[in-house]
């Protein structure tokens, strides 16, 4: 049986199952879902931006589904205690693709919420971004998913609290356990939110992840979603995230991965109006037999636009890294201004990246310009730093650590800009193993 097959044969036999429990605007797009999955199945490597992941041989295992909704035995609020605290933010929990929060306060107007919960505000925006004829992760994450996370912040509200969602991947009984995550979020015209998502793995055990984000940022908005994964060396993750902004709206999105086994991450990003602004970072720490995929596609539709990219990977011992980023200018988006660059350390001759910056241009008034760098730590600095009585691997740490601190700098949330100096440094000297306090991992 191939990888496709399986999830076929699952969703004839389950479909009853998975629609009794979800909602109708998620139920909606199902059969499409299916029959699109069911035409292409899973991107191959022979498709352009899936050539540096086997995503079918991700899916083959016989991975366990909670397609009953039963209630996973923890309670995050008393037993995890995350590496990021007093952060000041507003905290609520995913378990696995389950929404698990308290009523908290609020600005009048904003959900946080279950989607299950709020059918009116889903029914309007799901499955307007993720579509899936062109996607066959995004096609079996609709065709699977039963709830998710909806963050709704209406028009001329500005959240002044961050918040921050930790997503803990918990399984039952199966050796193998599969959540398909489902996050919407609506920021209306003049609107402002703050958004931290992290991941974190509860159990030692193989775990396949399927994340679609769809965001939609109205007019003179501002969105920040910042993405952290601290998982473990079991972990697959294949995210899938699709935005769109409005006039003068502006978006940074951050995506930092200190531990992972095979992470997969996809960004589509569209600026539909005129004056939109995107600032989109990425950092990578990889080790052992880590892979780490980012692909990105920026689509300039209007004029007067600006994007910047900027992802840095630093690899070790045998892992694999790869980027592949696209900015699409398209027919009348003049006077749009685009910078994207890739720089990259490898710290052993094991480690590989496979690095390819792209620009597809149909304006004739633009700036845009992208660049990549591959490289090993410079000998020079490393026998400066032993001449002044710096130990050999601290140097290394110490240069490392200085590579990957300019994407960390972009972030504008002070506390966690902090708190991240501090995880970088406990990850290239091999001590995050776990979050201190966490007692899910013990």
């Amino acid at each position: 049986m191939n990888s496709e097959q399986q999830y076929i044969e699952l969703y004839e036999q389950h479909r009853d199952l998975i629609c009794r429990h979800s909602c109708q605007p998620m139920n909606a797009g199902r059969e499409q879902a299916y029959a699109d999955f069911c035409r292409q199945g899973f991107p191959t490597q022979k498709v352009e931006r899936y050539k540096y992941t086997d995503i079918g041989k991700l899916f083959s295992p016989d991975f366990g589904l909670n397609l009953s909704r039963l209630t996973m035995p923890v309670d995050p609020y008393e037993a995890f205690r995350c590496d990021v605290p007093n952060l000041s933010t507003s905290l609520f929990f995913m378990i696995n693709d389950a929404f698990h929060g308290t009523a908290q306060s609020m600005p009048e107007g904003v959900v946080i919420d279950s989607m299950q919960r709020h059918p009116d505000i889903v029914g309007r925006y799901y499955g307007r971004l993720a579509q899936t004829a062109a996607d066959g992760v995004t096609a079996l994450n609709t065709m699977l998913a039963q709830d998710g996370l909806l963050v709704y912040v209406p028009r001329g509200v500005q959240v002044g609290r961050a918040i921050q969602v930790i997503n803990i991947l918990k399984g039952g009984a199966a050796p193998a356990f599969m959540a398909n995550r489902r996050v919407l979020i609506v920021v209306e015209d003049d609107a402002q939110v703050q958004l931290l998502f992290c991941d974190h793995a509860a159990d030692d055990r193989h775990f396949m992840t399927t994340q679609v984000i769809e965001a939609f940022v109205g007019q003179r908005a501002s969105l920040d979603l910042y993405c952290l994964e601290e998982t473990h060396y079991k972990n697959v993750r294949v995210s899938n995230v699709y935005i769109d902004q409005q006039a003068q709206s502006h978006v940074t999105h951050n995506v930092i991965t200190l531990h992972n086994g095979v992470t997969r991450n996809k960004l589509d990003l569209t600026l539909s109006g005129e004056g939109a602004e995107c600032e989109c970072y990425g950092c990578v720490i990889g080790d052992k037999e880590q892979h780490i995929d980012n692909n990105t596609l920026i689509t300039h539709h209007a004029t007067h636009c600006t994007s910047t990219q900027l992802y840095k990977y630093v690899l070790d011992e045998r892992s694999t890294g790869a980027f592949a980023g696209k900015v699409l200018v398209e027919h009348g988006a003049q006077k749009t201004t685009s910078q994207m660059t890739n720089q990259n350390l490898c710290a052993t001759p094991d480690a590989h990246i496979y690095t390819q910056p792209m620009l597809e241009i149909y304006a004739d008034d633009v700036k845009c310009a992208h660049g990549s760098t591959v490289g090993q730590l410079n000998d020079q600095a490393l026998f400066y730093m032993q001449q002044r009585g710096i130990p050999l691997a601290e140097a290394r740490l110490l240069l490392e650590q200085a590579f990957a601190t300019e994407v960390i700098d972009h972030i504008r949330m002070q506390p966690l800009r902090d708190r991240l100096h501090y995880l970088i440094e406990k990850r290239f000297r091999g001590e995050l193993n776990k979050c201190e306090g966490c007692r899910l991992c013990r």
